[in-house]
């Protein structure tokens, strides 16, 4: 995939995404070209270089696109208002301009793994990269066999994009959120996803993972992984 020099993108939707609960918001942003521009192409689970023209501080930083690249006409991001540029860029409406470089990174190209069974794992703001690849599948569900999405968050007032977690089974996609801590109005699994693979003892034999969180997080499933015979050359990083 091609990669681009510094660009200049505007910012087009803001939306919360995280309970209002919760210590830091986290923000659905979509970026747009500025006009007479279209969007650069991408694959899904790559990811943007994002700054703030002319200012070096806050630092640019990087964001995985969560949106499947079938006719897009912007990017979208999912930031986490915790400090940085996640911080400006929460804070910031329709119409400011951003300076942009990408996309970048190998992205999750599943197109070699036709018929194989797909596990999509990450945690927190790390489900971005994998929403852009759910979405991707469903435009292409008879290609492959099972489907299954495996998300942890801290809590369940943390979880994001439930409902379109939720509505996934009408595409035959099955979803397992799993928490660190709860309260008694759970009743989902607690613990983290290294459990619920365990737990769920996904047969390897056919099948291919998406892994995208932290690298403690990612290091613990992809042992899970290799244990339920899953080959190393397909758990599949984004970077």
């Amino acid at each position: 995939m091609q990669e681009f020099p510094p660009y200049r993108m505007r910012i087009g939707v803001s939306e919360r995404l995280s309970d209002a609960a919760c210590e830091h918001s986290v923000v659905r942003l979509t970026l747009e070209p500025e006009p007479g521009q279209t969007l650069k192409p991408f694959i899904p689970g790559q990811f943007l270089r994002v700054g703030i023209p002319d200012v070096r501080q806050p630092a640019a930083a990087y964001f995985a696109i969560a949106n499947a690249p079938n006719e897009a006409t912007y990017y979208e991001l999912v930031v986490k208002q915790a400090g940085g540029i996640g911080t400006y860029l929460c804070e910031q409406g329709p119409g400011t301009e951003l300076e942009v470089e990408g996309p970048m990174g190998k992205g999750f190209d599943l197109s070699p793994f036709f018929g194989s069974d797909i596990y999509l794992i990450g945690v927190g703001t790390g489900i971005a990269p994998l929403r852009s690849v759910w979405q991707s599948l469903i435009l292409h569900r008879r290609d492959f066999g099972k489907v299954a999405i495996y998300a942890g968050f801290l809590s369940p007032i943390h979880r994001l994009l439930t409902d379109e977690l939720d509505s996934l089974a009408e595409h035959d996609i099955d979803v397992s959120v799993t928490v660190d801590t709860a309260d008694g109005n759970w009743d989902g699994p607690i613990g983290y996803v290294q459990d619920a693979l365990t737990h769920d003892q996904p047969d390897g034999g056919n099948a291919v993972a998406c892994l995208a969180g932290m690298s403690a997080m990612v290091d613990a499933c992809s042992k899970t992984l290799q244990n339920h015979g899953f080959d190393e050359s397909r758990i599949l990083l984004n970077f």
